[in-house]
Formats: C-alpha cells, sequence, structure tokens
C-alpha cells in the first residue's frame, strides 16, 4: 500500500484565500473568517492537483507514530502557543496588517512552556537553532502519550504498548466499500501521522460508540479516498458538498505525487459542518480484532476486550457498533 503524506505541519488550501470580517464559523473565539476565493492555489498547480489522489479530511485530533523509550509509540499533537501577551500583539498585528508578515517572536519569552519531551514536527523552520512559528502563531510538535496521562486517555485507549500494537480503522482489503477495524503493529506505522476519531473526540461528529462504551480509533492519514471527486473547481466542489451523499465529509485532502498536501474544508466554502449523517459513518464495518493476539482479562473493559468480543461481526453502519450488555 503506498505511503501518503505525513501531516507535520499546516496544510495550504486548494484555493488562494482571503480573510472577511466575520465571526468565524469553525473557531469561536476567532472574529475573521478565512474563506476560499475562486482562484486555484499555485501550490496546487504547480503540484499538478488534476493527477493527485483526493482522501477524506476526517475530523479528530492528529497524531503520529515514532520511536519513544526504544519502541514504537503513538504521540499526540501539541501545539507550543504563544503567552496571553504575545497572543494580543499577535492579533493586533494581524488584524491591522492583514497579514501575519512583518510580526517579530522571542520564542523563548513569547510561548508557553511544553512537556519535557516535546518535539518540534519535522516541517517546522528554525532560525538560531530556535523553532519559527506558523502564519498562525503555533509552533506544531508532538508529545509522546503515555498510558497514565489522563489529559490523552482517548489515545491510549487504541494502543496497547505491551503487545506493540494500535487500534485502527481502515477500508477492507478484499471490498473497498467495507470498513473494518483491526489491530495493526505500530512498527508498521512508523514514521505515519494518522487522524484519532471517535466517542469523546471533536464532538464525535461520525457517532461513533457511547458515553457509557466510547469507542476510538486510529485513521492513516490518506487512506479513505474519494470516489469520483470533483475537478478542482470552486463552483464545483460547492455543488459536491451540498448535492453529492460522497460529500457528506469534512472536507478534501489532495495527495500530490510529488508529496505535496492541500485541502479543502466546508468553512472555506461557507458551509456547515457538522451537517447530519457523514458518508463515513453510514458505511458498514467489519471488526476484526482477535483477543488470542494479546493476553487480556475477560472482565476488563478496555477498548481491545471490548472489540474482541465482537470479532468477525459486521455493522450495516460505523455508527451501529455497540456492545453486549
Amino acid at each position: 500500500m503506498r505511503r501518503f503524506g505525513s501531516v507535520q505541519q499546516k496544510i495550504p488550501c486548494v484555493f488562494l484565500t482571503e480573510v472577511k470580517e466575520e465571526q468565524s464559523r469553525k473557531r469561536e473565539c476567532q472574529q475573521f473568517q478565512v474563506v476560499a476565493t475562486e482562484n486555484v492555489n499555485p501550490i496546487a498547480l504547480e503540484s499538478n492537483i488534476d493527477c493527485a489522489l483526493a482522501t477524506e479530511k476526517l475530523d479528530g485530533t492528529c497524531c503520529y507514530v515514532s520511536i519513544y523509550k526504544g519502541q514504537s509509540y503513538l504521540w499526540a499533537r501539541l501545539d507550543r502557543k504563544p503567552t496571553k501577551q504575545a497572543d494580543k500583539r499577535f492579533k493586533k498585528h494581524q488584524h491591522s496588517h492583514k497579514s501575519c508578515k512583518g510580526f517579530t517572536w522571542n520564542v523563548k519569552e513569547d510561548f508557553k512552556t511544553v512537556p519535557e519531551f516535546w518535539v518540534p514536527a519535522h516541517r517546522v523552520q528554525h532560525h538560531n537553532g530556535q523553532p519559527v512559528p506558523d502564519d498562525h502563531g503555533h509552533i506544531p510538535g508532538w508529545v509522546p502519550v503515555e498510558k497514565d496521562n489522563k489529559q490523552y486517555c482517548w489515545h491510549s485507549s487504541v494502543v496497547d504498548y505491551d503487545a506493540g500494537i494500535a487500534l485502527v480503522l481502515r477500508p477492507s482489503a478484499e471490498n473497498e466499500d467495507l470498513l473494518e477495524i483491526t489491530m495493526v503493529p505500530l512498527a508498521d506505522l512508523l514514521e505515519q501521522t494518522l487522524e484519532l476519531i471517535g466517542t469523546n473526540v471533536n464532538g464525535n461528529p461520525y457517532g461513533l460508540g457511547s458515553k457509557k462504551q466510547p469507542v476510538h480509533v486510529l485513521v492513516a492519514h490518506g487512506s479513505v479516498h474519494i470516489r469520483n471527486p470533483p475537478p478542482v473547481d470552486y463552483q464545483q466542489l460547492c455543488s459536491w458538498f451540498q448535492d453529492s451523499q460522497e460529500g457528506r465529509v469534512e472536507g478534501i485532502v489532495w495527495h500530490c505525487n510529488d508529496g505535496t498536501l492541500v485541502k479543502l474544508h466546508r468553512h472555506h466554502l461557507g458551509l456547515r459542518w457538522p451537517d447530519g449523517d457523514t458518508i463515513l459513518n453510514a458505511r458498514p464495518v467489519v471488526v476484526h480484532v482477535d483477543g488470542t493476539i494479546r493476553e487480556y482479562d475477560i472482565t476488563s473493559k478496555d477498548l481491545f476486550t471490548s472489540l474482541s468480543q465482537l470479532n468477525g461481526h459486521r455493522f450495516s453502519r460505523l455508527q451501529d457498533i455497540q456492545f453486549d450488555p
């Protein structure tokens, strides 16, 4: 299977964007809206966007698999953000200049502290040995997910470090219409980025699990393809998101042959998200979680154990997964 681009920084929009003085549909605290124009981004044109693979942009939280303590580990996305005072200066500059260009950061003083083992994302630029903030005033990075860290308990629920495995949702190799939840060795996911989706992530737009029995899974970026995607044309994409069954997604990420990634979010087009059922939660799914691969207590309530009791079960929709009482 082809490995797709690793998401190590903010992905540019497939269209050139502009800032409008209106409440953001995506961020409540943001008093401006970034919207797409009808002009295709030169980055997309240079990367031959018409030959790129269109994949579903998933609404979760970004994760990364890399080495920590000598073994394959799941890392959570943690952006290093500015202090209140620095952020106020940055927002003021951004508002008056309609751009972040020309703003000067003092990384040592302007940014909040991060955990000891935090690392900046791969593509973050450095100047004088210090990471350079992006256009949003953030420094993208990663922090290892430790078992006992309550802040990342939902991340922890999808990995078993003793067995070296992760719970992954992906299209079935035999039938791309069918999704499967399966166990994948963490070593096979090394240096890949994935999306954690589920009950307690971003309001659960996919309807996974319940408060009583939460369900979370990892989805490798680029693994869920969009069938018959529309051409990269503003009006055709607007119509596709609103009128097509396949368009019931948060957005599209195009994986270009040269490794470039570009995206389009519904909010770029002034469209709501979530907006009713999604195409993902309506797809059939089969559970392939074999409990014999790892030692577990049958009375345990961890997600691996719960899913192993559904091994071989097929559900007509992803959101229909439920456990026997």
